[in-house]
């Protein structure tokens, strides 16, 4: 049966049908876990395909770099139990809240730094939509504005460092974590202050969708700052430990678990929270480790076919330079991120399109920072991005028409930034180039 089309059409075939599933809500491990099996089947039969299968499994999770993912997840969740999120929320209302759409600007530089600390975009959108929508609802924002705001603010949870997005990045492609997450810093602040150029330009249309706060003097401001020193603490212990060489990538993991228990046990004056963090940090990891381990499965499947290959030789034939390959792949990514989270999509694409990347030379790190970036656009680009129904499941009676409006001004904000960020590469290479 294999023998009635190419091994890169098998290949093809298995890619669509790996689409197919997970376009059925079928989970992203279960979905290329069994394309993989079914595919090593038809193509080697069912003993060869245990066999793959089983040591794949075994290669795949044992990485000693892979330890790094639930010390980073445990340091999200605990940082999460503090209930920092309101913290910040206020620290940057109290800051910001006197300046015409103070409210959103508050909500993106609150969301900014939460998602930096947590590190998922639906965590930080669902997160801030129960903390920031009914504050800015209660005092005359309009539905578009502060849904739009929040929507954008929580992709920023990807992009920010540390990222569990770029750690799996890293991992997958042997990219130097520790520079991916040098490099998402420039790129993350840029996103911050385009969305908050978005929110201004918003209000100036429409002064009503966001009216401004009495101005707060400036000891209370710095009082409520003064509240999250913790965060800034721990954010700036991790970076720059990385940054200045003081311990490796899996020590400054071990370093920011550590704060994170430290911080939600003062905030919370009791060790209670911890089940249900350990539990809920436990959940996280073993969803990614068998992601990890249906990747291994697809990938021996994939590379069979020896479709990466096919694609490389054909985009070579084609003549295209390395900056258009680039930009293929960016749309590419923005349509996938309309219908997957970023960590499925990287997952999914990385195994064909990494060989690509080598092959044109492109710099590893300044793709993985456009390659978040493009998924990030896809978390709210209308009618489908995944953090617009996650704030619309929580905000009740918006509607979705309303809350897709709403981040329209930030999805061309993003697009904006992309450019620059493709355009402009040293934005994204400066700093991990001073690593070397």
């Amino acid at each position: 049966m294999v023998d009635l089309l190419p091994l890169e059409a098998w290949g093809a075939i298995g890619f669509a049908a790996l689409l197919v599933l997970i376009s059925l809500r079928v989970p992203v491990a279960i979905a290329m876990a069994s394309v993989g099996i079914i595919g090593g089947f038809l193509m080697s039969g069912l003993r060869p395909t245990g066999l793959t299968f089983a040591a794949g499994a075994l290669e795949a999770i044992f990485p000693y770099a892979l330890s790094v993912i639930p010390l980073f997840v445990v340091m999200g969740v605990f940082v999460t139990h503090a209930d920092l999120s309101r913290k910040l929320y206020d620290g940057m209302h109290a800051l910001v809240g006197h300046l015409p759409g103070g409210l959103a600007q508050s909500t993106v530089a609150a969301c900014a730094m939460f998602g930096a600390i947590c590190g998922s975009s639906l965590a930080t959108a669902a997160t801030m939509t129960r903390v920031a929508l009914p504050q800015m609802r209660a005092r005359g924002y309009s539905d578009r504005l502060a849904t739009g705001s929040i929507a954008a603010g929580g992709t920023l949870g990807i992009l920010i460092p540390p990222s569990v997005i770029l750690l799996i990045y890293g991992v997958m492609t042997g990219t130097s974590v520790g520079k991916l997450f040098v490099a998402g810093l420039i790129p993350g602040l840029v996103a911050t202050l385009f969305y908050l150029a978005a929110v201004r330009y918003v209000v100036w249309r429409d002064p009503a969708s966001g009216p401004a706060e009495p101005r707060q003097p400036w000891g209370a401001r710095l009082m409520r700052l003064a509240g999250v020193w913790d965060v800034f603490l721990l954010f700036g212990i991790v970076l720059g430990g990385i940054y200045g060489g003081w311990f490796s990538t899996i020590e400054a993991a071990a370093i920011g678990a550590f704060g994170g228990l430290l911080a939600a046990g003062i905030r919370n004056r009791s060790l209670g929270f911890l089940p249900k963090a350990i539990e809920e940090a436990a959940g996280t990891t073993a969803m990614i480790f068998l992601i990890i381990v249906g990747t291994a499965t697809f990938n021996a499947f994939i590379e069979r076919t020896h479709l990466p290959a096919t694609i490389i030789t054909l985009v070579d034939g084609l003549g295209l330079s390395p900056i258009l390959v680039v930009i293929l792949l960016m749309a590419l990514y923005l349509l996938l991120g309309c219908f997957m989270d970023g960590l499925s999509v990287i997952f999914v694409t990385i195994p064909v399109v990494f060989p690509l990347i080598e092959a044109q030379g492109i710099n590893p790190v300044w793709f993985g920072i456009l390659l978040v970036c493009s998924t990030e656009i896809g978390l709210i680009t209308p009618p489908v991005g995944m953090n617009l129904f996650v704030i619309k499941g929580l905000a009740g009676n918006v509607p979705i028409r309303t809350v897709w409006h709403g981040a329209v001004p930030f999805v061309v904000a993003d697009i904006l930034r992309l450019a620059l960020l493709i355009a402009v590469p040293a934005l994204t290479l400066t700093l991990p180039s001073t690593m070397d």
